[in-house]
């Protein structure tokens, strides 16, 4: 009997232990059941880092895409303003020249494109500032309205300029508007590049819109 007793105490002490370690592994399972949530909680910040990396990303495009802008207004400024030609048979009171400032259509186009290239040089400290800081909203809100706006003003400037230069080349008999380029090459030429080389400014300009638009609906 005495043995049973001891028997008994032993399975006693055995199953008091055996709850006090179910309980400690219970409780030690505490952490492991709250180590999803970190792990959430560190998959979302790395989302976050994700999404700076994106809008950082389109910062950068955002940028190289401007300078070629630039590149493309400021061709087609000095191409225009550039373009003149006098004919070889002239006499000293009489010679056939064309120049871009005898046109209205044309001088608009200078003028407009020496704009759009001037505000391209200012606009690049806040495409920097949206790569250095790719979360702030202002700075790509600001391009977004003046990028309209340039645009607006790169594509009336582009289409009047066309509009002269399609005369120059074609013509128009009923108002008898006669072509010159058959003369003044030199001058369609240039003056064909200079309106190319602009209406390139102006589908970039629409590209820098969209990039901007992007980057401010993924806020």
């Amino acid at each position: 009997m005495a043995k049973s007793g001891d028997q008994h105490q032993q399975y006693s002490s055995m199953e008091v232990e055996g709850e006090s370690s179910g309980t400690r592994d219970a409780k030690g399972k505490t952490p492991i059941m709250e180590a999803p949530l970190i792990g959430k909680s560190g998959t979302h910040l790395g989302n976050g880092d994700g999404g700076a990396g994106v809008k950082r990303g389109v910062g950068i495009i955002d940028f190289v895409v401007r300078l070629l802008a630039l590149a493309a207004a400021l061709a087609a400024t000095i191409a225009m303003g550039t373009t003149d030609q006098t004919l070889p048979f002239f006499t000293q009171f009489f010679q056939f020249r064309a120049r871009y400032y005898d046109l209205p259509s044309f001088t608009y186009f200078v003028i407009a494109n020496a704009i759009i290239a001037a505000y391209l040089v200012l606009s690049m400290p806040f495409s920097i500032v949206t790569i250095v800081r790719p979360l702030a909203k202002a700075p790509r809100l600001i391009l977004i309205i003046f990028d309209t706006i340039a645009l607006t003003l790169t594509v009336s400037a582009a289409g009047a300029a066309a509009a002269i230069v399609y005369l120059a080349h074609k013509g128009n008999t009923n108002t008898n508007w006669i072509a010159i380029c058959q003369q003044f090459d030199n001058f369609c030429q240039r003056s064909s590049g200079s309106v190319v080389a602009s209406f390139i400014a102006a589908v970039l300009f629409i590209l820098l819109v969209i990039l901007s638009t992007v980057a401010l609906k993924s806020h």
